[in-house]
């Protein structure tokens, strides 16, 4: 499933957004104050796609968590297209406003990607919101700002950073998609993973003796294949994911290395 930030009224969204501060630290809209906050919904919200994702998110599910009506919410939320946007933004909220630098550029992306990838785990809902049209709020903003000014630092021109940048973000959002899916795979009742191989292959074999002969390609790159994590504590799919996620971040940060003091406009 798939769904795209802003389809409510673009205007409440960015009030909802960017609203200011309250004294307590809390974000509140505009108004005396309130019995609920924006920011109650929003958490709340967040645990109910956590759980159920976006499928399972309305309002209604949202205030039956809060012990309130439905109606109740719309005073601070005009309706799930704005609170979506705002639960997207604050999912962001959760990481780092800034990162070490003194073991250089490299880590820190590397640092940076791998907390990105986390968030996604942690809220694979946030993973159904598509990429292609940006929330544009202030958590959403401030991770892009800080790995800007990370990469700021290797020297290239601003144009070879906006396709490293969309590199790294569509490289964090394929690790997370594949992790969350494997966790999702290991509690659909289709048995473990060793267990669904163990089948299928088995399967596989029977109706296609010849696969090897057929597909010598595939049959190479699969003879590769790590093996299953000797102790069962880390998932074959996910654990692959991490491992995939670092030799992506290894090969782009060496093609960025390997560019810096060249002109690539």
């Amino acid at each position: 499933m798939v769904v795209f930030a802003g389809q409510g009224d673009p205007g409440r969204s960015m009030a909802l957004l960017w609203r200011p501060a309250a004294a307590d630290g809390t974000r509140r809209a505009p108004g005396p104050r309130p019995g609920l906050t924006v920011d109650a919904i929003v958490t709340a919200a967040i645990a109910v796609a956590d759980a159920h994702g976006t499928a399972g998110l309305s309002m209604r599910a949202v205030a039956e968590r809060l012990g309130v009506t439905a109606m109740a919410l719309y005073t601070y939320v005009p309706g799930k297209h704005e609170l979506l946007d705002v639960m997207y933004d604050e999912a962001h909220a959760e990481l780092p406003v800034g990162y070490d630098l003194d073991q250089g550029w490299r880590a820190a992306v590397t640092v940076w990607a791998e907390d990105l990838v986390g968030c996604y785990v942690r809220h694979p809902w946030v993973l159904e919101v598509s990429f292609a049209r940006p929330v544009l709020g202030p958590h959403e903003q401030h991770v892009l700002e800080v790995v800007v000014g990370i990469l700021r630092r290797t020297g290239l021109a601003a144009t070879v950073l906006r396709r490293v940048i969309s590199v790294l973000f569509h490289l964090a959002r394929g690790s997370a998609q594949a992790i969350a899916e494997a966790r999702r795979a290991a509690t659909s009742g289709s048995g473990s993973e060793r267990e669904w191989w163990a089948r299928r292959t088995a399967a596989l074999s029977d109706v296609v003796p010849d696969f090897a002969q057929r597909f010598p390609m595939s049959t190479w790159l699969a003879s590769a294949r790590p093996a299953y994590d000797p102790d069962g504590t880390t998932p074959y799919l996910e654990a692959e994911a991490r491992r995939t996620l670092m030799t992506g971040l290894n090969i782009l940060l060496d093609g960025v290395e390997a560019t810096m003091g060249m002109d690539r406009r």
